[in-house]
């Protein structure tokens, strides 16, 4: 299909022909065309979370900036009179914004994760802050098994081997069944009970730790049993991360957790690179005194590259996309839009993040 003509415009007396358009921006466009015509608003509204970025800093630099033209100046004072800040906005959050925004009702974040927002800051300001309500959560659950999965088979080693014409002989040294296995989950909120059913269709042991233990009959119906960390740690052959990033669980699982782990243990982690010692995780991979891990997260993102787990054999990386699929960009943000719709209401929101419970 040819790209579209582009029309002449006008300045005053000159006339100006722009660029033809790209075949990127052409096919990025009809993408967004195609979501909006064929699909539900929420999947219009998702088409643009790709760039949703790009569209936050052009409107933070016109803020800054201003306009000498007064409806342009009219505009941006209305952006910057926002009673919503809804995104993927966690590092705005900090007292800046409410000098911005003094206006502001909401920050509903569309991620889960909010370790970098200024809390203390959005409580003075007494302005609730959510997460995205567990959107992401089907997504996360699913790659955490595939890494499970994929540590376990050492997939990487076989695609590997097969593409480089390696085909007899080519097995790995020793590959697992996840049947059977003992899974040691740290952190059993929604995403955590979501790994929990999964591992169980496998034919999984499920334990447990979290600083709220579930009742008895929850246990029960859910066919996962409490331990406490250093069992979990001692007796799990995988063990899958799934708990926020704090002062409490930055580098919980250490040098001495990692010692006391048996040598055919997995390490899985969609939660937060801090949560792992990452250097004494590395150590231990490297020695043999872990079979493997499969990592969605790590110190410093992007990962340098440098860093040694990338010459690992045994390790399974991918680069912090265990949340976004188009299933869950849907999700998010219906959840993320129905909790402004509560808050204009005049109801109040839900998800707000457990640091503000009982403060606003």
């Amino acid at each position: 299909m040819p790209y579209p003509s582009p029309h002449y415009s006008r300045v005053g007396s000159r006339r100006f022909a722009p660029a033809p358009m790209a075949p990127v921006n052409y096919a990025y466009v009809n993408h967004f065309r195609v979501a909006v015509a064929k699909g539900t608003f929420a999947e219009g509204l998702a088409s643009l979370l790709p760039c949703y970025w790009i569209y936050q800093e052009v409107g933070r630099e016109l803020v800054r900036k201003g306009s000498k033209n007064a409806a342009y100046q009219k505009w941006i004072d209305t952006y910057a009179g926002a009673d919503y800040f809804v995104g993927f906005v966690q590092q705005y959050v900090n007292p800046q914004l409410f000098k911005d925004a003094p206006k502001l009702k909401l920050i509903q974040l569309l991620s889960a994760g909010y370790d970098r927002a200024d809390i203390p800051a959005a409580i003075k300001a007494q302005v609730p802050m959510c997460n995205n309500g567990g959107a992401n959560s089907v997504a996360v659950s699913e790659h955490a098994m595939l890494l499970m999965l994929s540590v376990s088979r050492r997939l990487i080693t076989q695609h590997t081997n097969v593409v480089a014409g390696r085909w007899h002989g080519n097995s790995p040294p020793t590959v697992h069944e996840v049947r059977n296995k003992v899974l040691g989950i740290v952190g059993l909120g929604t995403i955590g009970k979501k790994v929990a059913r999964l591992a169980k269709a496998f034919g999984m042991t499920v334990h447990y730790y979290d600083i709220a233990r579930l009742k008895e009959e929850e246990e029960d119906a859910l066919g996962v049993r409490f331990r406490l960390l250093p069992e979990i740690l001692r007796h799990s052959d995988i063990l899958s991360l799934h708990v926020p990033l704090n002062d409490s669980t930055r580098h919980m699982i250490g040098k001495q957790e990692l010692a006391v782990m048996k040598k055919s243990a997995i390490i899985v982690n969609t939660s937060r690179g801090p949560v792992i010692d990452e250097k004494a995780m590395t150590e231990a991979l490297s020695r043999g005194d872990l079979f493997g891990a499969g990592l969605d997260v790590f110190d410093e993102e992007p990962t340098p590259p440098n860093n040694p787990l990338l010459k690992l054999d045994n390790v399974i990386l991918t680069a912090h996309l265990a949340g976004p699929t188009w299933e869950s960009n849907i999700t998010r943000l219906r959840n993320g839009f129905d909790n402004v719709q509560r808050v204009a209401r005049g109801e109040k929101p839900l998800w707000v993040v457990e640091e503000m419970w009982g403060k606003i």
